[in-house]
């Protein structure tokens, strides 16, 4: 029976742990330059409606370097629900090819494309959730603390698609979570229940609307553009009211000495981060990215069972 991956909630703890522990094993046998065919004659169909640097690049590197292949789909060769059906274009990429990865606006648009496939489905990003870069995410925090059990994590801006998708793995993982997002911009209410339904360990989590109480003597803080795509006409907007979650050096200051600083990327420096904090010592964020490659590779191993 197939397997998509639409949500990070779709996994269990002990399917994420083994996604990790995939990833860390191919990330180690890339670096000592062992060739795989893993995916020997299996093809990842990558459907795009917004631009891509990290998710297209990795995907399809990810791809090649498993010994398989991948089709890049843009906006304009499918036009989903225009120019052809979303089911008629998932059931005709499911005669053909052996995945599909979507990066999409609508999150119903990836959930219609998995509800009429027989081939797994994979959310490379949606409106609601971005689970492939929370899988990275944490890889990332292992690898620089250790371990994620007893771990303060606080997420500050925008209550997107990205801290829902946190908020979710959280919830499973048993993390210790602080939102800090203005008031009118928290986390939305169904994501907050959902979270609560799916929680396997004792779930901490706090929102308020200042950056500084969030960010007090944690471990990990994480933060994200404050207008997301499709969200550009809001940006004057939004630059004066999330003018004071800005990740600066004064607020980095207020957490452990040896925090971490993620950002999902591409960052508007100079907006929700300033050049000091990307650039510094604190910050993971190539780290991060590069583990979206390794990430992905693991999740295409185990969507299509080869591992």
């Amino acid at each position: 029976m197939k397997k998509d991956f639409i949500s990070i909630a779709d996994f269990s703890v002990d399917e994420i742990d083994e996604i990790f522990q995939i990833s860390l094993r191919l990330k180690k046998e890339l670096k000592e330059e062992k060739e795989h065919q893993i995916l020997k004659n299996k093809t990842l169909a990558m459907i795009f409606e917004k631009p891509s640097l990290r998710t297209r690049v990795t995907f399809e590197t990810g791809m090649v370097q498993l010994g398989g292949h991948a089709i890049y789909l843009s906006p304009a060769d499918i036009q989903l629900g225009k120019r052809e059906s979303i089911p008629d274009v998932s059931q005709n990429l499911s005669r053909w090819v052996d995945c599909i990865m979507a990066r999409t606006f609508e999150h119903s648009t990836v959930t219609e494309l998995a509800k009429n496939a027989s081939i797994p489905v994979i959310n490379a990003l949606s409106d609601l959730e971005h689970p492939c870069q929370i899988l990275a995410d944490f890889l990332t925090i292992i690898e620089h603390k250790g371990k994620l059990d007893g771990l303060t994590f606080a997420y500050v801006g925008d209550s997107n698609n990205v801290c829902n998708s946190i908020i979710l793995f959280s919830a499973l993982h048993g993390i210790n979570l602080r939102i800090a997002s203005p008031e009118g911009y928290e986390p939305d209410t169904s994501v907050l229940d959902k979270a609560h339904k799916i929680q396997t360990k004792n779930f901490e989590l706090n929102v308020v609307n200042e950056p500084e109480p969030a960010v007090n003597g944690v471990d990990v803080i994480y933060t994200d553009v404050w207008a997301s795509m499709g969200k550009e006409n809001e940006k004057k907007e939004r630059l004066k009211i999330f003018a004071d979650f800005q990740i600066n050096a004064e607020l980095i200051s207020k957490a452990k000495k040896d925090v971490i600083i993620l950002h999902c990327l591409p960052a508007h420096r100079g907006e929700e981060i300033t050049d000091e904090v990307i650039d510094g010592p604190h910050s993971v964020v190539l780290d991060e990215a590069e583990n979206r490659l390794h990430t992905e590779k693991a999740l295409l191993v185990k969507l299509l069972k080869a591992a």
